[in-house]
């Protein structure tokens, strides 16, 4: 019955055992609370795990591939999630956060005077500046990273790697954000280098690693997203990207916005039906052959398998779903649809934990609902 959704398809020079991919998330867990969540979704029967937010440059706080404890770290996740015949994919990513601007916020934040949903815009409001004034030196050094930390990804054990189209990239191929007036300024196309360097590095790196672009849409009338690109932009953005050597497109909504934009729930004023974002996919195909991902509340096999089976989109993403039910590949396999424990999009535990610092869970997590759902 849903046999698009469960055969194969070749990304770059990899293959999936299925469609199905989980999106990158941010948990705010434990790194054991992490490990566990991780392996208990490649166990579910997805094809591809992307692990997000993967600094291309050294670290000084979190994970990073260039120190021994960070790279360690890495390579046990994908030790885990290969134990479960499940792909692993870098997203590879380059903060736009002013650090020293945003050093004035940790008492308030600390003290809880601050929220994290009223620290966003003003993290986002120091992006322009901080954007625009990066000395072209140190431009250059960051994008050379994405290379450099694209070959530490596939020695870790990574089978891919996904740019992070948003946070940087999408800061700089932005006219809202990027107001520069040299080679990284200015005109679409030079917007756009950032971007394309930060690929062109990996190509240059590895010449037949596969590489997926989170390519983040804006959108205008009405409004929503401040960082990536606007549609009209597609037609030179996505052709500039292909040549550079991305080899699949996973495309979202920009982000820079509030996260109910980006996550939106079942009550969100413009982004409530199912496959809300599937719409810029319908725009990304109209210029290129390679595979896309779609995202965006998904949730139903049969509404999943007949986007996969009209050529719609080649993979479907999904993160909160899975949080919901691990288990949603197996039972769609199995023809157990009706044993799957449906994500509602209420938010209450998977944005509201994140947003509460207490990690993204879910209503059916017994341990903080107290049900047996």
């Amino acid at each position: 019955m849903y046999e698009t959704l469960c055969s194969p398809i070749t990304l770059g020079n990899v293959t999936l055992k299925n469609r199905l991919i989980f999106a990158p998330t941010t948990m705010g867990l434990s790194d054991e609370d992490y490990f566990k969540k991780i392996e208990d979704i490649a166990a579910g029967g997805c094809s591809m795990i992307i692990i997000g937010d993967v600094p291309v440059l050294p670290a000084r706080f979190g994970h990073s591939l260039y120190s021994k404890k960070g790279f360690a770290y890495y390579q046990k996740l994908a030790e885990t999630v290969h134990r479960h015949d499940c792909l692993i994919c870098a997203q590879l990513h380059q903060t736009d956060t002013n650090l020293k601007g945003m050093i004035k916020y940790i008492p308030g934040v600390l003290t809880k005077k601050i929220s994290q949903q009223e620290l966003r815009p003003l993290l986002n409001a120091q992006v322009a500046p901080y954007i625009s004034g990066l000395p072209v030196k140190k431009v250059k050094k960051i994008t050379a990273a994405f290379g450099t930390a694209a070959v530490l990804a596939k020695k870790a054990g990574f089978d891919m790697v996904q740019v992070h189209g948003d946070r940087m990239c999408g800061s700089f191929s932005s006219a809202v954000f990027n107001h520069r007036t040299d080679c990284y300024g200015g005109s679409a196309e030079n917007r756009f280098r950032f971007a394309v360097e930060a690929v062109s590095a990996i190509r240059s790196q590895l010449a037949d690693f596969p590489i997926d672009f989170k390519l983040a849409v804006r959108q205008e009338n009405p409004h929503y997203g401040n960082a990536g690109v606007l549609d009209t932009e597609l037609p030179l953005f996505v052709p500039m990207l292909e040549a550079a050597g991305v080899t699949s497109f996973h495309v979202t909504l920009a982000n820079h916005s509030s996260l109910e934009d980006t996550i939106p729930g079942a009550k969100h004023p413009y982004f409530s039906e199912e496959g809300c974002f599937l719409k810029f996919c319908d725009q990304v195909c109209k210029y290129t052959k390679l595979p896309i991902c779609g995202v965006g509340g998904l949730v139903h096999p049969d509404f999943i398998e007949q986007q996969l089976a009209d050529g719609r989109i080649q993979c479907a993403a999904m993160s909160r779903q899975l949080i919901a039910d691990p288990q949603w590949m197996n039972k769609v396999a199995a023809g157990e649809t009706g044993k799957i424990r449906r994500c509602v999009r209420c938010n209450k535990r998977c944005l509201g934990g994140m947003m509460a610092h207490q990690g993204v869970h879910c209503i059916y997590d017994n341990r903080l609902s107290g049900t047996n759902a």
